[in-house]
């Protein structure tokens, strides 16, 4: 069994995984839910198997690098941060119904590198590539980007129980989903938690620049979409700290994040063109 035969498992695994969470949280069963959590558990040992499969791979095939270099590659990699991450949030929490809305997005991301017509096979790096920083931005970016996604499931799920819901947002009544302040106040952690990755990655991603391109910042489209995204956070923390938003303004944020996040990193690739051109291989 090879790499890409483990992570078309996942996917339809991320899949089931989604609609047991749904489930779940439709009929209000534990068992069902312990089940999701079981599957969502086996799926990320199954793909992390076949991250680190495809990564043995490529030294079989005589150029080695981690797995995380073209778009299909970053997709998995980016499910695999968010199911990870989700699971810590399950974890932490314990609470299963966040799963319903955070699973289709791992399962979304399996999807669009398994059925989307992008080059999957394993390639020889190119030079600018071929660096130590590889991993260390790679990681921090997609962590960063992993804690958006939740963040924006979470915000998803606020407007839904602001919509359905006519409890006071202080109030911690029992319901479908967690009350409106416990949601507020996990999209703004998530929030915290993604920005510092994000700036992590910014950084790593400068150095990484100088030594490659020998300038830290050259105005790429990447570049500048991903300062972008970091004001669009950076605005939004801000002003929780200093006006106090929260509710429904820091929920739609989350989603408008999630938005910058995405063409930061799948819209540039396809729709500008400049030094990171390579990712969309």
């Amino acid at each position: 069994m090879d790499s890409s035969q483990l992570l078309g498992i996942t996917t339809f695994t991320y899949l089931f995984a989604s609609f047991l969470y749904i489930g779940a949280l439709l009929f209000r069963s534990h068992k069902v839910g312990v089940f999701a959590t079981v599957f969502t558990a086996v799926a990320l040992v199954i793909q992390t198997a076949g991250i680190g499969l495809r990564w043995v791979e490529s030294y079989q095939m005589g150029f080695g690098h981690a797995p995380m270099t073209n778009m299909y590659e970053s997709v998995v990699f980016f499910a695999w941060t968010i199911v990870l991450f989700y699971l810590g949030i399950e974890w932490k929490f314990k609470t299963r119904t966040i799963g319903a809305f955070a699973l289709p997005l791992a399962f979304l991301a399996m999807a669009y590198g398994s059925f989307a017509p992008i080059n999957k096979g394993i390639s020889p790096l190119v030079p600018a590539l071929q660096s130590n920083w590889l991993l260390a931005h790679v990681i921090t970016c997609f962590v960063g980007y992993a804690a958006f996604a939740i963040a924006a499931a979470l915000g998803c799920m606020y407007l839904l129980k602001a919509y359905f819901s006519k409890t006071d947002q202080s109030t911690d009544q029992p319901g479908l989903l967690p009350s409106l302040k416990i949601l507020d106040d996990m999209i703004h952690k998530s929030m915290i938690f993604g920005f510092i990755w994000l700036s992590g990655g910014i950084i790593t991603g400068a150095i990484w620049a100088n030594s490659a391109w020998g300038t830290y910042w050259s105005w790429d489209p990447k570049e500048t979409w991903s300062l972008i995204t970091w004001f669009v956070y950076a605005i939004t923390l801000h002003a929780r700290y200093t006006r106090g938003i929260s509710g429904k303004t820091i929920a739609w944020l989350s989603i408008v994040g999630l938005l910058a996040v995405i063409f930061t990193y799948y819209g540039v690739n396809f729709l500008l063109s400049g030094l990171h051109s390579y990712g969309s291989s």
